[in-house]
């Protein structure tokens, strides 16, 4: 069985300051990913008290010659669980996750619901 889920990609401006100095509120820069949000539903697993893993692993390089020097742009998250369900898995940013919880991280399995919510890091510019 597929387990069903619920993600969301988190966008948002990055107000730096070449943003601040290039772009206005009304003409704004362009989105970026800051971060997911994944929900996955396993309400009929055999072993409840075993939580659901995730595992991220290096993404295959794509057969495109002209993204040559985005070779680790992206990642695979899978996610396991015990029987009746399979894995599924995700293509995401390669980016650092902040495991902060107060800057947005989650990683809970309770109810037969996995939530893993994370952003990435913001570095912030120094002189």
């Amino acid at each position: 069985i597929k387990p069903r889920y619920l993600n969301k990609i988190k966008t948002g401006f990055e107000w730096n300051k070449y943003n601040q100095t290039h772009y206005t509120a009304e003409e704004p820069p362009p989105k970026m990913v800051q971060g997911y949000i994944f929900n996955i539903f396993y309400p009929q697993l055999l072993d409840p008290s075993i939580p659901p893993t995730f595992v991220l692993e290096q993404a295959p390089p794509d057969d495109a010659p002209s993204q040559n020097s985005a070779a680790n742009e992206f990642l695979i998250i899978r996610f396991r669980a015990g029987p009746p369900y399979e894995e599924i898995a995700f293509k995401i940013i390669n980016m650092e996750w902040d495991r902060n919880s107060k800057h947005g991280y989650n990683c809970v399995f309770e109810h037969g619901v996995l939530q893993l919510h994370f952003n990435f890091k913001r570095w912030r510019y120094r002189r």
